[in-house]
């Protein structure tokens, strides 16, 4: 029944649906349920290739068991109730995502704990957080949120900030992180196609290795040109649009 939790039967007619080819619509309407219900489900449990009914089923158990008041002095979740509901939010729900981030984050190749973090730092809604906040949501020493903010400071993903007239600092994420982080790859691209081509030199072009290498090299230009004429587009397409008074008193 709508509104209700989706039942086993519920998420193996979703897991035949997809094997179907079905879209998340067609499902959902077999079903009674909101599409979102359908995209939601399949999304939280590995992705329309790795979702499993039974495994879905079992995680949505446990998920349930964690839902329930905890018993005194019981480690909080990593996003704060207050903070999840701040904008009538579905703070299980926020929490779902969180975890999901935190897989994909792994799964390209991030350590846990640097996924962790930067997950973290993602839903909250200042993107300012600093060392005690991780260490207290995450439920983890101060020493592994430096280590892995470290990382992420090198990757140019997370910026430092000093509180002002506070010893403390400030971890933030804002609107160009995507940004920086590009142009942070694009450098040690850069770096790695110089050193492709020296070792090219070195080798001889007309080596087979040498030849391997300069086609390495030729290879990352390529796309680091490629990469800097789409964020010249996109920063053309976002730029804000001066208003006919500001235009008039720029002439």
């Amino acid at each position: 029944m709508p509104g209700n939790r989706l039942t086993q039967q519920d998420r193996r007619l979703i897991a035949a649906g997809m094997a179907d080819g079905l879209s998340y619509t067609e499902i959902a309407k077999r079903l009674r349920r909101p599409t979102s219900t359908v995209t939601r489900e399949v999304m939280r449990n590995g992705g329309p290739r790795e979702y499993r009914a039974d495994r879905a089923h079992h995680a949505a158990g446990r998920r349930a068991r964690r839902g329930r008041p905890p018993a005194a002095g019981a480690a909080q979740p990593s996003v704060p109730d207050a903070q999840a509901h701040g904008y009538g939010r579905d703070a299980q729900a926020v929490r779902d995502f969180e975890q999901q981030l935190v897989r994909l984050l792994v799964g390209i190749g991030l350590q846990g704990m640097v996924s962790r973090v930067l997950a973290c730092i993602c839903v909250t809604d200042s993107g300012s957080v600093t060392a005690a906040d991780l260490a207290r949501r995450l439920h983890v020493s101060p020493a592994s949120v430096s280590k892995a903010i470290s990382q992420l400071e090198q990757q140019e993903i997370v910026r430092r900030e000093r509180d002002a007239g506070r010893r403390h600092d400030r971890y933030l994420i804002d609107g160009d992180v995507m940004h920086r982080a590009i142009l942070g790859n694009l450098r040690r691209n850069a770096a790695l196609a110089q050193t492709a081509y020296e070792g090219a030199g070195i080798l001889g072009a007309d080596t087979p290795a040498g030849a391997r290498l300069r086609g390495m090299g030729l290879l990352l230009d390529h796309v680091s040109q490629s990469i800097i004429r789409s964020m010249r587009q996109w920063r053309d397409l976002t730029a804000p649009v001066p208003s006919p008074a500001a235009a008039v008193e720029q002439e």
